[in-house]
């Protein structure tokens, strides 16, 4: 193939890329579901440690509920299950139903999973703090996760 040809080649490539995607939408882009989020989701207050932390990693995510539009209502469950004798695995499960808080109306409902691990093979008071970060990051992964289920409901990109 000559330089003309590749170059030619090329190009068509890149007309026929820009065709394809004239749909994509940038999920932080003016009225992406991204920028509808921030500082529009309130979630319910928590009560216990593990719902403080999720709360604190979702407003890390989409900034704390200056004006909110909508309602979060969600549910955590954590177990923790031993791989073997030097490793422990925490699995959490995170329900939730979206509200838009003027209409009543039910935008987005799901359940999300995440998990993390940690070593039991050091002290007492090293494996507590190891399983509290296991704990803390199970929640950031389940917030990331959440955030992500939430910017692809068509609700809120206007799709």
């Amino acid at each position: 193939m000559s330089l003309s040809d590749r170059r030619a080649f090329l190009l068509g490539l890149a007309g026929l890329a820009g065709v394809a995607g004239c749909r994509f939408t940038p999920v932080y882009a003016p009225g992406g579901a991204g920028r509808v989020l921030q500082g529009a989701v309130r979630a319910d207050d928590p009560t216990q440690r593990n719902e403080y932390q999720f709360v604190a990693a979702l407003e890390e995510r989409l900034g704390r509920p200056e004006s909110p539009r909508y309602a979060l209502s969600y549910r955590i469950g954590q177990r923790y299950v031993g791989g073997d004798a030097s490793r422990v695995q925490v699995l959490g499960t995170l329900q939730y139903v979206l509200t838009d808080m003027a209409t009543g109306a039910e935008v987005a409902a799901g359940r999300v999973d995440g998990n993390a691990g940690f070593s039991t093979t050091a002290t007492q008071l090293a494996e507590q703090a190891a399983a509290e970060d296991a704990e803390l990051r199970l929640m950031r992964v389940l917030a990331d996760s959440l955030v992500l289920q939430l910017i692809t409901v068509p609700e809120l990109s206007g799709s």
